[in-house]
């Protein structure tokens, strides 16, 4: 059987009981080390789950699949996902694959980044498609998550933005040259993000294009949530560029039409109430930025 178990968002202590259970009597346990983290390392994990665990980076999941389904046939293998186990395409392909090979499957949920950023006060079903924000390079700067944010935007829903993360990434010399020598690990913050959204702007707006969000477009900046220190603050995107969330990970959020106990709930968090003058009222009960 293969077990693919969510461990939600904080740390040790948030994977559920039916979950560490599997855990413990799993001859093999796998921890995904790419798509998200959590707040603590892996022997802390490994402590609090009494388990050795197995580091599956990105290349063992997409390339080596068999590997973790190896024997899984006959023996219980358990698969650990950060937050729930199907918030990456990558686990639904694990999935595929052990069927393909006459592998049961069973999942245990957690919470994720999807539902936990209703702490915010944005309520989840006004929500619209989420979009990833990647780090530009010198030579590579795509905008087509702007044209998502715009799409939403046009249909009054808001928007998650996953930031971008480099684990084990090797640059395109090293690449090249074969060798396996790793970037340090890098996690987009806020800051970069809205400095990303803030240059799309600005080139559409010399293109003459009518813009989908403004730098008085109001923004929430989410850090470490689930986790005891976790930190909100709710400003237009030009002041979140400034905002210090502190350490990774790091969710973006670009507000569409809310309702008014959104806004009361938003104020909540506001770095300078002042950002919310300048909203709209459409028919008495939304506003949008």
């Amino acid at each position: 059987m293969l077990y693919l178990v969510g461990l939600g968002l904080g740390d040790a202590r948030d994977i559920t009981v039916k979950g560490l259970e599997i855990v413990r009597r799993c001859r093999r346990v796998y921890l995904e080390a790419y798509t998200s983290l959590l707040t603590v390392g892996k022997e802390v994990l490994e402590e609090f789950y009494g388990r050795e665990l197995i580091i599956a980076e990105r290349e063992m999941v997409e390339q080596e699949a068999d590997e973790i389904l190896k024997d899984a046939v006959d023996n219980d293998v358990a698969f650990l996902v950060v937050g729930d186990p199907f918030g990456a395409t990558t686990h639904s392909d694990l999935v595929l694959r052990a069927v393909k090979a006459g592998i049961q499957y069973q999942v245990v949920h957690n919470a994720s980044i999807l539902n936990a950023i209703g702490c915010c006060g944005l309520q989840l079903y006004n929500f619209g498609e989420t979009v990833s924000i990647v780090f530009w390079t010198e030579t590579w700067k795509p905008e087509s998550f702007y044209d998502k944010i715009k799409r939403n935007r046009q249909t009054g829903v808001h928007t998650l933005c996953l930031l971008d993360i480099k684990v084990k990434e090797q640059s395109l010399e090293n690449l090249m040259r074969g060798k396996k020598i790793f970037e340090p690990p890098r996690f987009m913050s806020v800051n970069e993000a809205a400095e990303q959204l803030l240059e799309i702007i600005e080139n559409r707006r010399d293109k003459g294009e009518e813009l989908a969000l403004t730098e008085e477009t109001l923004c929430v900046g989410l850090a470490r949530v689930g986790a005891n220190d976790q930190k909100i603050a709710v400003a237009t995107l030009q002041q979140m560029v400034k905002e210090d969330l502190g350490a990774p990970l790091h969710s973006l959020i670009i507000t569409g039409h809310m309702h008014p106990m959104e806004i009361e709930m938003l104020k909540l968090f506001a770095v300078d109430n002042s950002s919310f003058n300048k909203l709209i009222t459409l028919d008495g009960s939304t506003y949008y930025s």
